[in-house]
């Protein structure tokens, strides 16, 4: 019997699932806020609704910032606020570890352990934070073992029908 996906590798394949959304390309996010083991939201780095994107017309950049976009952290709260689903005691999945303001956000937020891939300018003062509040961070490394089934049964049928018919073209 195949052994499961665990869950911080479940949650954070779903994080880096909605970066592939993200319309803002100097640097993909994507956040999935969970709750009990149920995700209650998600967001990636994104223009406001109804404005242009950063793909369509450019990053509008000041100060080594791009204005247009809301961080996927902020994406997925809102998106909890909007819809009224509680925050409090939940935890998030981030692609790259939060900028010092999400970091802020999340903390205020009630959000009770980060997850994070990839170190991306990790500031002092959120790790600061974030021990000074005793909210546990941790670093996870997708595991190859649970995706790469992914795309072998792709693979699988199209070697089958070239050994069916000869070639992957002939079909």
């Amino acid at each position: 019997m195949q052994e499961r996906i665990p869950w911080n590798q479940y949650f954070m394949a779903q994080a880096v699932l909605l970066s592939l959304r993200s319309t803002c390309k100097r640097l993909e996010v994507g956040a999935t806020i969970v709750r009990d083991k149920r995700i209650i939201a998600g967001g990636y780095n994104g223009s406001v609704s109804g404005d242009v994107h950063c793909i369509d017309e450019g990053c509008y950049v000041v100060g080594g910032h791009c204005l247009r976009t809301i961080h996927a952290e902020m994406n997925a709260i809102l998106q909890c606020a909007k819809f009224g689903i509680q925050t409090n005691g939940a935890e998030i999945y981030v692609t790259h570890f939060p900028c010092l303001q999400c970091m802020k956000m999340l903390l205020q937020a009630g959000i009770k352990k980060v997850y994070y891939l990839e170190d991306y300018r990790n500031d002092p003062y959120a790790i600061h934070l974030l021990e000074q509040m005793e909210i546990p961070y941790e670093k996870v490394s997708l595991d190859p073992e649970y995706f790469t089934s992914l795309v072998s049964p792709i693979h699988s049928k199209e070697e089958a029908m070239e050994e069916h018919h000869g070639s992957k073209d002939c079909c």
